[in-house]
C-alpha cells in the first residue's frame, strides 16, 4: 500500500494546491536561466545576445531587445504557483563602471500583462545593479515593493566576479568571489506567499527594454530550496571557486600562444577554421570552427558535439529504396547506434531462437552482419553507455538455456552485453529475470543510471504484473532492483525530461480482458516514480516524445480495439498526439491520426522540418500496406507527405551517415528489413 504521505503528495500535484506547489518547488535542482535561453534551439544562435571573450573567459552581452530572452516561469518552475521562500542565486558577471547606467537588471520575474496587453506587468522579483550597489527587488507583504541593497559589493571594476546570494526567512547573505559574506538582518522575512503563476522571466531587463544590462553574464543560476554558497565556495580560501552551471557555448577556449597572431585580439587568435572532412568533436578541438562545404555550414565544437552556427537547411524531396537486407528471421526491433572506433551499427531483434539476433555494421552499400548473438524470442534492443563502457541489453521473451537447473529452465532471462574493446565484440555481462520482456529504456537522473523493463505477461494469461526499474550499483558493478511498477501487458517505456522534471510513460496494451485500458505517465519525486497522469489507450504499443519550438508532445501508437473480449478487433483506429499544457500541468489531445495496428512512431528532423513516421502493421486483412511519413505543418499539425510500402512493419529508425539521411524499418512477418534514403534539396 502506498504511504499516506505519498498519496497526499500526488493529490496536491494533480489538483494544483498552492501549498504543495511551493513545497514541490524547493525540491528542484539548480535552474540554469542562461542555458535555458541559449540552448532552446542549438541549430541557431539566440537572437539578441552576443558571445564575447574578455579577461580569458566567455560571456554573453545583451545586444538588443528580443522575445527569445524571455520565457514563461512555468516552463522552468513547473507546477509552481508560489516562489520558494528559501533560495539562492549564483551569477558570474563582468561590469564596467563606464558603461553602467543608473538602473540595470541582471534578471527579473514579471507578472503577466493586463488583459488588453498594452502595459507591461510589474516586477515580482529581480536582481539589479543601481549606482554602486547590488539590489535585490521583490514584492513584499501587502504588495509593497522592497529593495535590499548590499553595501561593499564592488562589482563595477571591469573584472569578472562570481556572487552567491542566499535568502532564507529574515536573513539575506551575499558572498562575492568567496570572500567574507555580507549579511543583512531584516525586520521582515521574505514572503512565503509570493505568487508567480502566469509570470515571465526576463534576462538582462525588467521586462521593458529600459535599463538593458550592459555587462557580460557568464553564469546565472537559480537554486530553489537551498543555499548554493558552499557548492560555489568549497573552502575558506578567498577566490577559490567552483562554477555551478555554465552553458556549453561559453566554455573557455584553450589558451595558445601564437607569435604570428600577436597583433590580433586573444579571442580571434585562438580560433581556427578547418574545411572539408572533420574528425568527431572532442575536448582537444573545443572552441574550433569547421566549415562543411557539403552542407554549406559553419559549426563550433563545444567539446562534445559540433554546434551549427550557420548552415543551409535541407528540405525533403522524395524517398528512395536504398537496401533490402535479408535477415535470418523476422525482426521485431532495430536499435541504431554509433560505436566509437568501429562505426555505425544496428542491433536487430530476430524472432528465431535457433539463429539468434544480429548486430550489423553500416557501409556505403548498407548494413552487413557483424556479430551473431544467441537470443530467445528477442523483441527489442537498447544501447547505452556507462562512462567509457558501451552496453547492449536485449528483451528476451522465450526460454533459457538447457544448461540451467530444472527449476530455472522455466524462467525467462534478458541479457546485458558489454562491448569488449579487445575482442571487438559484445560479450555477456549480466542476466536479469524478465517476463516476456517487450522493451528496455535507459536514462540518467541525478548522476545515477537506470534501466526500465516492460514486462508484458507472466505465462500466457497473466498480463497485470510488475515491470521493474533497475539502478546501476557502482560498487557491485551491476544493475539492482530499485522500484516495481504495476503494468498491464506493458509494451513500451519512454523517458523524457521537461525543465527540471523527469517523466516515464508506459504503453499498456492488454489486461487480459480488453485493450481499452489506461497507459500511465509517471513523474520522478523523492527518488522514485509516482503517477502523474493516466491516458485511455487502445492496445498501446509505443510512445514517442518530441519538442517543436519549445512545445512538448507525446504521440501514442494504438494497436487495435478489443472491448471486453467480445466481437472482432478493430485495427483501423486513431493514434493520438498529445501536447503538454504547462498551465494545467496535463497532456491534452492535440491531433488524431488514423493508423492500422500501429506498433511504432519515429520522430526526426531534417533542416527546419519536423517529421513523424508510423509503423502500420495490419489492417485486418493484410500485413502488406503503406506506412506513412508525416510532416509538421504548424497550425494544421502533422500532414501525410509520403507513403512507404511495408510488410508487417514493426519498427522505424532514423539515422544519418556521411551527410545523408536514412530510415530503416523491420518486418515482423518477413525475414527482411529495408533502408530508405531521404533525398533532400
Amino acid at each position: 500500500m502506498m504511504p499516506p504521505s505519498i498519496c497526499l503528495l500526488l493529490l496536491f500535484i494533480l489538483t494544483g494546491t498552492s501549498a504543495q506547489t511551493w513545497r514541490h518547488c524547493t525540491d528542484l535542482p539548480p535552474l540554469d536561466l542562461l542555458s535555458f535561453v541559449l540552448e532552446k534551439d542549438t541549430s541557431r544562435r539566440t537572437p539578441g545576445v552576443r558571445v564575447t571573450e574578455e579577461g580569458g573567459m566567455r560571456g554573453v552581452r545583451f545586444s538588443r531587445p528580443h522575445p527569445s530572452l524571455s520565457f514563461p516561469a512555468a516552463q522552468l518552475l513547473v507546477n509552481c504557483d508560489l516562489f520558494p521562500a528559501e533560495f539562492s542565486v549564483v551569477a558570474t558577471l563582468k561590469v564596467s563602471h563606464a558603461d553602467l547606467k543608473r538602473n540595470e537588471y541582471i534578471f527579473s520575474l514579471v507578472e503577466e500583462n493586463d488583459e488588453d496587453n498594452r502595459t507591461q506587468g510589474a516586477v515580482i522579483l529581480g536582481l539589479k545593479i543601481a549606482g554602486s550597489r547590488l539590489h535585490f527587488v521583490f514584492r513584499g507583504h501587502a504588495g509593497v515593493t522592497e529593495h535590499w541593497a548590499f553595501r561593499g559589493a564592488e562589482l563595477q571594476d571591469g573584472r569578472w566576479h562570481t556572487l552567491a546570494l542566499a535568502v532564507a526567512g529574515r536573513r539575506a547573505r551575499l558572498t562575492v568571489d568567496c570572500g567574507a559574506p555580507v549579511d543583512m538582518g531584516l525586520s521582515r522575512s521574505f514572503p512565503t506567499d509570493l505568487h508567480i503563476k502566469g509570470s515571465t522571466f526576463h534576462l538582462g531587463s525588467p521586462g521593458r527594454w529600459k535599463g538593458l544590462f550592459s555587462g557580460l553574464v557568464r553564469q546565472l543560476v537559480l537554486v530553489p530550496g537551498s543555499d548554493a554558497t558552499p557548492r560555489v565556495c568549497p573552502s575558506s580560501d578567498p577566490g577559490r571557486m567552483h562554477t555551478l552551471s555554465v552553458p556549453p557555448l561559453l566554455f573557455d577556449l584553450p589558451v595558445k600562444t601564437q607569435k604570428a597572431d600577436s597583433h590580433l585580439p586573444s579571442y580571434e587568435a585562438q580560433l581556427k577554421v578547418s574545411v572539408g572532412p572533420q574528425d568527431s568533436c572532442s575536448e582537444t578541438l573545443r572552441g574550433q570552427l569547421w566549415f562543411n562545404p557539403h552542407r554549406k555550414g559553419l559549426y563550433l565544437c563545444d567539446g562534445a558535439a559540433w554546434i551549427p552556427m550557420l548552415e543551409e537547411h535541407k528540405r525533403l524531396d522524395y524517398v528512395v529504396e536504398h537496401q533490402v537486407l535479408a535477415t535470418n528471421s523476422e525482426t521485431y526491433d532495430i536499435e541504431v547506434f554509433q560505436m566509437p572506433g568501429v562505426g555505425l551499427m544496428a542491433a536487430m531483434a530476430h524472432r528465431s531462437t535457433s539463429s539468434g539476433s544480429g548486430v550489423y555494421l553500416w557501409s556505403q552499400s548498407g548494413f552487413q552482419l557483424y556479430q551473431s548473438i544467441s537470443t530467445y524470442g528477442a523483441l527489442s534492443w537498447r544501447y547505452f553507455t556507462l562512462g567509457k563502457k558501451a552496453f547492449l541489453v536485449v528483451s528476451n521473451s522465450g526460454g533459457w538455456s538447457e544448461e540451467l537447473a530444472e527449476e530455472e529452465s522455466k524462467k525467462e532471462f534478458s541479457v546485458i552485453y558489454r562491448w569488449s574493446k579487445k575482442r571487438k565484440r559484445f560479450v555477456t555481462y549480466q542476466t536479469l529475470q524478465t517476463h516476456c520482456a517487450r522493451d528496455w529504456e535507459t536514462f540518467r537522473i541525478n548522476g545515477h543510471t537506470y534501466l526500465a523493463v516492460a514486462n508484458h505477461r507472466h505465462g500466457n494469461n497473466n498480463h497485470t504484473i510488475d515491470s521493474v526499474l533497475y539502478r546501476w550499483n557502482r560498487r557491485s558493478k551491476s544493475f539492482e532492483v530499485h522500484q516495481r511498477l504495476r503494468t498491464s501487458g506493458a509494451y513500451d517505456w519512454e523517458f523524457f525530461t521537461v525543465g527540471p522534471y523527469h517523466f516515464l510513460v508506459v504503453a499498456n496494451a492488454f489486461d487480459g480482458v480488453t485493450t481499452h485500458i489506461d497507459s500511465v505517465i509517471y513523474v520522478w519525486l523523492s527518488g522514485s516514480f509516482q503517477v502523474f497522469q493516466t491516458i485511455k489507450t487502445f492496445c498501446a504499443t509505443d510512445w514517442e516524445m518530441f519538442q517543436i519550438d519549445g512545445r512538448v508532445f507525446l504521440v501514442v501508437a494504438n494497436g487495435h480495439r478489443l472491448l471486453h473480449g467480445r466481437g472482432p478487433s478493430e485495427y483501423a483506429i486513431n493514434s493520438t498526439v498529445y501536447e503538454l499544457d504547462m498551465s494545467a500541468r496535463v497532456f491534452i489531445r492535440f491531433q488524431d491520426i488514423i493508423t492500422y495496428s500501429a506498433v511504432d512512431w519515429e520522430y526526426f528532423r531534417l533542416g527546419e522540418d519536423h517529421f513523424l513516421v508510423v509503423a502500420n502493421s495490419f489492417d485486418g486483412a493484410s500485413y502488406s500496406l503503406n506506412s506513412v511519413l508525416y510532416r509538421w505543418q504548424g497550425y494544421e499539425g502533422f500532414v501525410p507527405v509520403h507513403w512507404l510500402p511495408t510488410t508487417g512493419c514493426s519498427d522505424w529508425e532514423f539515422f544519418t551517415s556521411e551527410e545523408k539521411s536514412y530510415l530503416i524499418y523491420s518486418s515482423a512477418k518477413a525475414p527482411l528489413s529495408k533502408v530508405f534514403m531521404l533525398k533532400t534539396h
